[in-house]
């Protein structure tokens, strides 16, 4: 649906009530917030200082991998929606 009128139509008529819940969509975008965060402070300390530390990058590394994962289940529990 693609908006509040047809919705509401839609449930008149049906009395179909969809609830959806967005809690692992806002993770997906806390984890995303907190990716791009870290990448632009990494970013700072590259162009402030001329280095990047490895252990930077680890943490990088990690929090992308954990951002992956976790849009991989999302994507398989809207697959069975």
């Amino acid at each position: 649906m693609t908006n509040r009128g047809e919705y509401l139509r839609r449930m008149a008529l049906t009395g179909y009530v969809v609830r959806i819940d967005y809690s692992d969509i806002r993770e997906l975008s806390r984890l995303l917030r907190n990716a791009t965060n870290n990448l632009n402070q990494i970013t700072r300390i590259a162009n402030g200082t001329g280095n990047i530390y490895a252990g930077d990058i680890r943490n990088l590394q990690a929090g992308y991998d954990k951002l992956w994962q976790f849009s991989q289940e999302v994507k398989e529990k809207l697959a069975k929606m």
